[in-house]
């Protein structure tokens, strides 16, 4: 998993590469820094602070690295998810809800991957463009996150309880909670750079 995030990561540095957010402390003294306007912080600091020299202080790299970690994370629970399908004895209620959970993850699945597309090239918009494009960026990671809560709610109630409920919970909750913390990190982003002025380029 690692390897597949730090090698998109370097995919998209490459495409695109801004200035830097400043110099005044270490990359990794950067991620903490960003990351206690998430709620999970721990959690974030432990995602991205093997990306640091990748990252260095940039806080749409920052963004994006999140949100490669989260993809990364949510492609590997919708497979895991898929093979809960053919767990001996499962209940008929326990089937369709694991069914609408691997649907509820390919959704998730798409719209971050439509996300770190759009966020990828934000350097080519600037003023109302910048703001329209962050917005669908913005929109796209929320609705994610609301596909991986769907997905837990289809086991809510004891009558869901089980192995299968436990199984889906653990892997499903932590792809939501670092799906939380890299829409923080994007909010944060936009934030910044509005106030910055989004209409010029540097």
């Amino acid at each position: 998993m690692a390897s597949f995030v730090l090698s998109l990561v370097v995919l998209l540095f490459a495409l695109y590469t801004p200035g830097m957010a400043g110099s005044a402390s270490s990359p990794a003294d950067f991620i903490k820094a960003s990351c206690k306007a998430t709620q999970y912080p721990d959690l974030c600091v432990q995602c991205l602070s093997g990306y640091a020299s990748a990252i260095q202080q940039n806080e749409q790299h920052l963004a994006l690295t999140a949100l490669s970690v989260s993809l990364s994370r949510a492609k590997s629970a919708a497979a895991f998810v898929a093979k809960l399908t053919k767990v001996r004895g499962i209940k008929p209620r326990e089937y369709q809800a694991v069914r609408d959970c691997i649907e509820n993850m390919g959704d998730s699945v798409d719209r971050l991957s439509q996300s770190i597309r759009e966020l990828g090239h934000m350097e080519r918009a600037v003023g109302r463009d910048f703001v329209w494009h962050m917005s669908n960026v913005q929109t796209w990671v929320s609705a994610a996150l609301t596909d991986e809560n769907t997905c837990l709610d289809g086991f809510a109630g004891h009558f869901m309880d089980g192995n299968v409920k436990i199984a889906i919970k653990h892997r499903i909750t932590d792809v939501a909670k670092v799906t939380s913390n890299a829409l923080a990190l994007v909010n944060h982003f936009a934030s910044r750079h509005r106030l910055s002025g989004s209409g010029k380029k540097p």
